[in-house]
């Protein structure tokens, strides 16, 4: 296959919340039958159409980096996980939507990556006790995906996407929410798909150029070739 420009993009969230069926579904389009646990950074790429439909259309391959762990860990695991933080270009926050807790750990692990994390025993809540400051000039472009969504009972859905509501503002991202079990909470045309889509493109813009009409011609850019990547 031909080689392409590419971006690094992080996928962090606790264990255990989706995040190797998320990006088996946005790499593959398919659902994972058999998850396991990550062990280290597993790495898939998917191939997105920048600016998709207009003169400005140009392929890249996104590297998505499921990044293993727990936000506990001790800091010798920490200082491993570091090494997959280098050049990162965006990254996907994800948590389990009927689990509060994986909610509230992404305060850390969105630090942790972004070489912010002062208090690395303490867990930062939301509601008051955050200062969302941290991110509102924060040039790595974030997106918030909830998964799990068809677990949650109908009588607490209000209570939760009020909650996800919150982590967006905080987090300055737009939201998603889904079930990594169903290819249609991401079919083309969805409200889904095209804030994948524009996260995607924003994460192009911030890596090349910050005026989009110049990447076509942008010349001092890596190179990627496609080939299936795994790191232990």
């Amino acid at each position: 296959m031909a080689s392409l420009d590419r971006v690094k993009v992080l996928v962090l969230g606790d264990s255990g919340v989706g995040k190797s069926s998320l990006v088996h579904l946005l790499c593959q389009n398919q659902v994972l039958g058999n998850p396991s646990w990550t062990v280290g950074c597993s790495v898939d790429v998917r191939v997105h159409d920048y600016k998709e439909g207009t003169p400005e259309e140009k392929t890249f391959y996104i590297e998505l980096w499921d990044v293993g762990g727990s936000v506990g860990s001790a800091s010798s695991v920490k200082s491993t996980r570091a090494v997959f933080y280098n050049s990162v270009n965006g990254i996907i926050l994800v948590h389990d939507l009927t689990n509060k807790k994986s909610s509230q750990n992404l305060y850390r692990w969105s630090l942790e990556a972004l070489n912010k994390d002062s208090s690395p025993t303490g867990v930062i809540v939301s509601n008051g006790d955050y200062d969302r400051e941290q991110f509102a000039e924060n040039a790595v472009p974030l997106l918030l995906i909830g998964t799990k969504f068809d677990q949650i009972p109908d009588n607490k859905r209000n209570d939760v996407l009020t909650r996800t509501a919150f982590l967006s503002e905080d987090f300055n991202a737009e939201e998603i929410n889904l079930d990594c079990t169903n290819p249609r909470y991401l079919a083309a045309g969805t409200s889904n798909a095209v804030k994948l889509s524009r996260f995607f493109d924003k994460v192009i813009e911030k890596r090349y150029t910050r005026d989009a009409s110049q990447i076509a011609g942008f010349t001092d850019r890596k190179r990627f070739n496609f080939k299936s990547l795994h790191y232990d």
